[in-house]
């Protein structure tokens, strides 16, 4: 059975995903990035994340050349975050949301972010449309304890592990 693409873009509104941010900064101090829901751990040893970036963004080249990221996990708060990095606008004029710092690497990452990682690229390889970037964590700063700012359906929302329990009846 072969599946048309509204079938599976119709498929894929409902599994909800964590919003994240992921940029760069090019040794030329040139920012850039992106949001993107397909993030997710790889391994501990050594710690390890993977991200699928689509090639045609313009973010995708400048990380090819830095060889550098960040992962910005966004929470309820940063819908204007997440909006502004999905945007066309040029790189550098995506920052003027939020406040910025750097750990190792050199990668922008949002101060009150959920938590944000830094990270090496340590492989890189094409899939159909996109590019999947493993990238080894070498910094990370981790926020308050508000929840991940979730999208599902073509909408953002959140959810924080008491409020799951209790809806379950569980406390």
């Amino acid at each position: 059975m072969s599946i048309t693409s509204d079938q599976f873009k119709a498929g894929m509104r409902r599994l909800a995903a964590s919003v994240c941010v992921i940029t760069v900064q090019n040794k030329d101090g040139a920012r850039n990035g992106l949001t993107a829901t397909a993030v997710c751990s790889m391994s501990n040893n050594p710690p390890t994340l993977l991200c699928a970036l689509n090639k045609s963004s313009n973010s995708f080249p400048a990380i090819q050349k830095a060889g550098i990221f960040g992962v910005n996990v966004l929470g309820p708060n940063h819908h204007g975050v997440a909006q502004r990095f999905s945007s066309s606008l040029p790189g550098d004029e995506k920052f003027q949301i939020g406040e910025w710092n750097t750990i190792e690497t050199g990668a922008p990452l949002l101060k009150t972010a959920v938590v944000a990682f830094d990270c090496r690229v340590s492989a890189m390889f094409e899939v159909a449309t996109h590019v999947v970037l493993i990238g080894e964590i070498v910094g990370l700063e981790l926020g308050d304890d508000a929840a991940p700012l979730l999208y599902g359906d073509g909408n953002y929302g959140a959810f924080t592990i008491r409020e799951a329990l209790a809806a379950a009846g569980v406390s």
